[in-house]
């Protein structure tokens, strides 16, 4: 029964991570084509939210899950799969963490643009294409993992 609730625990985790992070990006990429700067600043409000109670919640429960889940089904840690998905989960957190410090970035700045009824600074556009050109890596790395955990494939990668 454990392992039950903790697989379910896990890929409700990774749906969280999945759908939050597609979600988070569909929704200020079409707040950002509109131009229009109120709509952005309340895009990036609840997008900064949104990415504070889900995203994070996921990625801590993710490894606790992750290797308790490992534990109980008998696997290694050292199995090319896991370890892997452990590197690969590092290389998403080394993209996610800038990017939440440029959506909070980009709020502030929208939302005192539209506070004093101008246009976005050139800033905010910048911030924007690093976010944008941030996410692809990390949703690739997340799909990855996804496929990881699905096939588990046997393989080393130290020996």
């Amino acid at each position: 029964m454990t392992y039950l609730i903790l697989k379910f625990a896990h890929l409700l985790g990774a749906i969280v991570l999945i759908g939050t992070g597609a979600g988070i990006a569909f929704f200020m990429v079409m707040a950002h084509r509109t131009g229009n700067v109120g709509k952005i600043a309340g895009v990036a409000r609840i997008v900064v939210t949104a990415d504070f109670l889900f995203t994070a919640t996921a990625v801590i429960m993710q490894p606790i899950t992750g290797v308790w889940l490992a534990h109980e089904a008998g696997y290694a840690l050292a199995e090319g799969w896991i370890v892997l998905s452990t590197i690969l989960y590092v290389v998403i957190g080394a993209f996610w963490l800038p990017v939440l410090v440029f959506q909070i970035r980009m709020r502030n700045l929208a939302e005192a643009a539209d506070a004093a009824g101008e246009a976005l600074p050139p800033a905010y556009h910048r911030l924007f294409w690093i976010w944008f050109v941030f996410g692809f890596p990390a949703f690739g790395a997340i799909l990855a993992i996804l496929w990881l955990m699905i096939a588990r494939p046997s393989f080393s990668l130290f020996g």
